[in-house]
This record gives structure tokens, C-alpha cells and sequence, in this order.
């Protein structure tokens, strides 16, 4: 059998969404108003949390009559998912909060806001756990959320804009401008070794503001005028000295923290070569074994306790890999199940 490089085994999961968010959708208001009655509202607090059920997969959704006979000004037009329109506004627990122990990314054990047999969860912690339908929703919600937030002056002029079509772009009311939510494009690529075609080893970095014993894949913004390719190279360079070659496209995902696209790559180094960590960016950097990635997946694949980080290196460090949420999870476990 010819061994083939590697791919992405599952679609990662901030990328899942059934909702038909077409633009025809938002762009006809008669349609919408008449839809409201009937509609479904996305909840986002403060920080960005949403209301999910106890033990459930699917988002607490209200309502949309509860919030009046027309979407407020402050509603933002997410999609039609199965004859039922849905929308994101901003809202808050009704009833007496309390602390509920929820295990997250990278596998730890913290706490979110519970109150009427609801959670309030974060995207980046508990995506996860969501059916396709309620990740693709809350991931929408949070992304246009954040771009309001940082909308609210013209870019020319300075002066305050409005939202218009629904939430999905803003217009100004001193020169007119309108504009429409960013996205910033990031890499994140795995370096393997060139051992074969798919290596045996693969390159892992952490930064010095991560909880203990955080690895992860490498990853940066794409510059002005750089292609992404490009970008993978300089980024590899700048963070641990080393140089790539083979840079292959996987796969991407939605990254809004508060506006990132990640678009993942596979590239290929020689492990020989020095790495030489970027002061202030990159705490350490070290080549982990297929057999290491396996034995930390194999500690961190339930949710009954917290991940127990694995020895690297004949025991002279320990390991945490990225949590379920994000893309670089998948790009490590499709490695490791891969062929060398």
C-alpha cells in the first residue's frame, strides 16, 4: 500500500454550520419581519457565552416575539436553518447564577455560569460539545458580535456608524460609508519531519503566557502583501529558526477571537536543525514522537477528569495539546493516525 500524506480525518469543529446564510436572505426585510414572530434568538452575554441546556447539544434558544413585534436595532440576522429563521442579540442569565464545574480546552477543569437549568458556554472552550447546526450558529453570532464592537466609528471620518442589512454591515451617518466585517487570515501549520511521507516526528512550541505544559502546532498572521504560503515560511523561521519546504494546504476554520480565519497547513523540516525560539513569542520548542501524540490523545479523550499531561522526551517534559475546539487538534490527530 502507497502511503499518501496525510489529511484532515473530520471537519474541525468551529467549520460545522447547516443555517443557509445566504446574502438574498438578509437583503429582503419584508421577508424577515414577517419571519420574526416565528424566529429563534441566539443569546450572547458580555463576554460571549450562550445558554445551552444541561447534558444538551443544542444552544437555549428564546423566542423572537419575547424581544417585540419587530427585531430590535440590535439584531443581527444569522441564517435559516429547517423553515426557521435565526438571529443573535445580547442577553444575560434571568435567574440566581451559581458555578457549574465544566472540563474545556486543553482539558481543564474551570467553571461557567449556570441558572434555570442552563450553561452559559464559551465557543472557544465548549464548541465542541455543540451539534453542527448550534456550533455553526454561536460561531456566527460571536464573529459578528465582535466586529460590532469594533465598528462603531468610521474608519474615514471618525464618526459613528449604524448597523445596516441586518447586522452585516455598518454605515456611516456623517460621509456614508459603509462597511462590512473583517476577517483576518492566520496560518497554523504542522511540521513534521522528513522521515518518509508523512515523518515520525512533529514540531511543537509553546508561548510563555500559556497555562504549564501547553504545546501546540505553530501558527501567525498573514502580512500585507504575503501570500499564505509565504506566510508559513516566514512564520516557522521567525518562531523556532527552522526552515520548511512541501507547504500543503489541509484545511481551515473559523477563529473569531476576535476575527481570525485559521487556515491550516502540513509542511516538512529537518530535525536536525537547530531551533532557535523567538524571545518573547516562543518559551520552548521540541520534536514529539508518534507514539508521545498517541499516549497524550489516549489521556485527554473523555471529560470525566482533567488531562493528565504525558512525559515528552524520555520524561524530561511534559505535554498538554490543544483542546477540541480547535483546528490544530485536528491537524494533530490526523497526523498521528497517518502513516509515516
Amino acid at each position: 500500500m502507497t502511503t499518501q500524506p496525510f489529511q484532515l480525518g473530520t471537519l474541525p469543529t468551529l467549520s460545522r454550520s447547516t443555517v443557509d446564510r445566504q446574502e438574498s436572505l438578509r437583503a429582503d426585510p419584508e421577508r424577515l419581519l414577517t419571519r420574526w414572530p416565528s424566529a429563534r434568538v441566539v443569546l450572547l452575554d458580555d463576554t460571549g457565552r450562550t445558554p445551552v441546556p444541561f447534558g444538551e447539544t443544542a444552544l437555549a434558544t428564546r423566542k423572537a416575539a419575547a424581544y417585540g413585534d419587530r427585531p430590535p436595532a440590535e439584531a443581527t440576522f444569522l441564517g435559516e436553518w429547517q423553515g426557521v429563521d435565526y438571529w443573535g442579540l445580547p442577553g444575560a442569565p434571568d435567574g440566581e447564577v451559581e458555578p457549574v464545574p465544566m472540563r474545556g480546552s486543553w482539558g481543564v477543569t474551570d467553571s461557567a455560569p449556570g441558572a434555570d437549568g442552563e450553561v452559559w458556554l464559551d465557543l472557544r472552550g465548549h464548541g465542541d460539545l455543540l451539534d453542527d447546526t448550534s456550533a455553526g450558529l454561536f460561531t456566527t453570532a460571536l464573529a459578528l458580535r465582535n466586529w460590532h464592537r469594533r465598528a462603531r466609528f468610521c474608519a474615514r471620518c471618525g464618526g459613528q456608524t449604524r448597523r445596516i442589512q441586518h447586522g452585516w454591515a455598518a454605515v456611516c451617518d456623517a460621509c456614508g460609508r459603509e462597511e462590512y466585517p473583517r476577517t483576518d487570515p492566520a496560518v497554523i501549520c504542522l511540521v513534521h519531519d522528513d522521515s518518509g511521507v508523512n515523518g515520525e516526528r512533529v514540531l511543537l512550541a509553546r508561548q510563555p503566557n500559556w497555562p504549564p505544559h501547553r504545546y501546540s502546532v505553530l501558527a501567525g498572521f498573514v502580512e500585507a502583501g504575503e501570500s499564505l504560503e509565504s506566510c508559513v515560511t516566514r512564520e516557522i523561521r521567525e518562531e523556532v529558526g527552522v526552515e520548511v519546504s512541501d507547504v500543503r494546504y489541509l484545511g481551515s476554520q473559523p477563529w473569531p477571537f476576535p476575527r481570525s480565519i485559521m487556515l491550516g497547513f502540513a509542511a516538512r523540516a529537518d530535525p536536525a536543525a537547530p531551533l532557535r525560539p523567538a524571545d518573547g513569542e516562543i518559551e520552548s520548542a521540541l520534536w514529539a514522537t508518534r507514539a508521545e501524540l498517541r499516549e497524550t490523545f489516549a489521556n485527554s479523550q473523555t471529560r470525566n477528569g482533567d488531562a493528565v499531561p504525558t512525559p515528552i522526551g524520555g520524561g524530561a517534559g511534559r505535554m498538554l495539546l490543544p483542546g477540541n475546539s480547535s483546528i490544530a487538534r485536528i491537524m494533530l490527530e490526523s497526523w498521528t493516525h497517518a502513516h509515516p
